[in-house]
């Protein structure tokens, strides 16, 4: 078994874009979906997502704030293994224009067509207290 920092993790995911957002509903079930990292995956634990403000992810994460991400990479082409990676964290709503501005990439104008300018535009923060991961053979958890 391979021992991965969070660096090594960060580099390995650099080709990683969606993520799956698991969050628990005001029920006690559990949501899961797709959310785009906006490029941004050479992190130090921090990661962060786009929504609309009614969005029930939104009400999720504003009801409960544990949440769970995960992510799949490479698709073991070539004899490489695939990648896998759980993350435990905690979310939060931010809604200041100038941190949306900070994690934006033109791309997301997909989702959101005026930019950091939508209207009922957020941004969900996922910081992270626990990362598993899954490397072909190999498996850990990094320190965060």
């Amino acid at each position: 078994m391979t021992d991965m920092t969070l660096q090594d993790l960060a580099k390995a995911m650099g080709k990683i874009d969606f993520a799956m957002l698991t969050t628990r509903t005001e029920g006690g079930q559990l949501a899961t979906r797709p959310m785009s990292n906006n490029g941004e995956v050479e992190w130090q634990g921090d990661s962060y997502y786009f929504s609309y403000d009614d969005a029930r992810t939104v009400s999720d994460i504003l009801n409960d704030p544990h949440v769970a991400l995960s992510f799949q990479g490479r698709s073991g082409l070539l004899g490489k293994p695939p990648l896998f990676v759980a993350v435990e964290g905690a979310g939060k709503i931010v809604r200041d224009k100038q941190a949306f501005a900070e994690h934006w990439t033109p791309d997301l104008e997909r989702w959101f067509p005026q930019g950091v300018d939508t209207p009922g535009l957020v941004m969900i923060e996922v910081n992270a207290v626990r990362v598993h991961y899954w490397d072909g053979t190999d498996e850990g958890e990094v320190a965060v």
